[in-house]
């Protein structure tokens, strides 16, 4: 199996900068991380570190957010947020830059929340135009933008499957690919089965959380090995992100008896 470790929910005991290395000495090559920084645009010297951060620890940065607001008070991303357009497109060259130099090609875009007192349909306007051009920055470094349905937030709209891919054909760009969290979609009652059926082929990536609370594989309900074994029968050949809250003190000590 290969795994990403999602070092912004896992590992965080430790600095940002830490968790690539405690990655790897736990046993994995590579990373994923949401928006590691605290601006759309953060400083030359802060991004520096992070790239060396990962560099030097010897993994790949598999995937990597764009920036998605103040994600601790509830943001939950720029897509669609009238009156953040530039932030928004000042970020897209931060994103490419980072892949470009550590080798990332997958790059994850969240919708964002429902806004008071903007029509959902100028949002979903917005939204269209700032994938397409999330596409087109990514598209320079052979990336693709993943689209993910997200649980615990109302307001945000893409809920299920569904939900993401009607968006993906209407930005009609052909690296827009949808992200399925295996968690996020079973605690929103989407059917996660027939979403493997559907589209495995098509995925753009892989998360995974147990259900109910969020934990590492086996504390839940969901049968995850046999969904990541049926997308792969499927067709889906990319990374399974660890994006899960620990319940123990070694994370990782359920991939021994795992499958």
């Amino acid at each position: 199996m290969t795994y990403t470790v999602n070092a912004s929910i896992l590992l965080t005991h430790l600095p940002l900068l830490e968790r690539p290395a405690a990655a790897r000495e736990a046993g994995f090559s590579a990373v994923e991380f949401w928006w590691p920084f605290a601006e759309a645009v953060p400083g030359d010297a802060e991004v520096d570190r992070f790239v060396a951060a990962v560099h030097d620890a010897g993994v790949t940065l598999s995937g990597l957010n764009f920036f998605a607001g103040d994600m601790p008070g509830g943001d939950r991303g720029l897509v669609s947020w009238v009156g953040r357009e530039q932030e928004f497109a000042d970020n897209i060259d931060v994103v490419v830059g980072i892949g470009e130099r550590l080798g990332t090609r997958a790059f994850n875009a969240l919708y964002g929340k429902r806004l008071d007192g903007v029509a959902p349909e100028a949002q979903d306007e917005l939204a269209v135009q700032h994938l397409t051009a999330a596409a087109a920055g990514v598209a320079r470094i052979g990336g693709t933008v993943l689209l993910e349905p997200v649980s615990g937030a109302p307001a945000y709209p893409l809920q299920t499957a569904q939900d993401a891919l009607d968006v993906i054909a209407r930005a009609g760009q052909t690296n827009i690919k949808l992200l399925a969290d295996f968690y996020h979609l079973a605690a929103n009652g989407d059917d996660v089965a027939r979403v493997i059926e559907t589209h495995a082929h098509e995925f753009g990536h892989i998360q995974i959380a147990d259900h109910p609370g969020r934990g590492e594989p086996g504390t839940g309900t969901l049968p995850l090995a046999s969904w990541i074994e049926r997308s792969r029968q499927l067709g889906y050949d990319g990374y399974i992100g660890l994006e899960y809250q620990a319940s123990q003190p070694d994370p990782f000590a359920w991939v021994a008896n795992f499958g």
